[in-house]
């Protein structure tokens, strides 16, 4: 009887399981934060995608089984991929922050870009948009956050928006 309880049991979860973990595996979100730092003089860009969709990624673009954790090439060509799809204007022109590097913290991949900031630092107009994913999925949410802290605006962009405005804050 309990053994035919704990069939019952497993056969019934199961389903349940498997939806959680196909859950995880796409998450269609990436996460961008641009903020000063007074102490280098550089705005810093730090761009958050969950390996999982960047892989797919990868995949879509016609990159073989890509490794993000294993392969250092794989993970390079989708921090080369995050670059250009991120926009980012200060003070009305149009600036290519600097590639840092790239690294790997729990289930997401950290890509790392900086740009000089302008004399003024905080307070300067910036204008962005992130176009991470979207020409992957139509539901992929990107958030911008701007500032750190507790001075957080956060920014949320999809495929097709147009960019967004506001002051750099620290």
């Amino acid at each position: 009887m309990l053994r035919r309880l704990l069939v019952w049991l497993a056969l019934v979860l199961a389903p349940l399981a498997g939806a959680g973990i196909a859950a995880a595996h796409q998450q269609k979100i990436a996460i961008s934060t641009i903020s000063l730092n007074p102490r280098s003089g550089m705005i810093e860009i730090v761009h958050q995608v969950p390996v999982h969709d960047a892989e797919h990624a990868l995949t879509a673009q016609g990159t073989v089984n890509p490794d993000i954790i294993g392969d250092p090439k794989s993970r390079e060509a989708f921090a080369a991929y995050v670059t250009r799809r991120f926009l980012l204007e200060v003070d009305g022109t149009t600036v290519t922050p600097a590639y840092v590097g790239s690294e790997i913290t729990g289930g997401s991949l950290w890509v790392y870009q900086e740009v000089p900031a302008p004399a003024e630092g905080a307070g300067a107009a910036l204008r962005f948009n992130s176009q991470i994913l979207t020409d992957v999925w139509a539901r992929q949410e990107n958030r911008v956050n701007i500032g750190g802290g507790t001075q957080v605006n956060t920014f949320i962009f999809h495929a097709g928006d147009a960019p967004a405005d506001a002051p750099l804050t620290r």
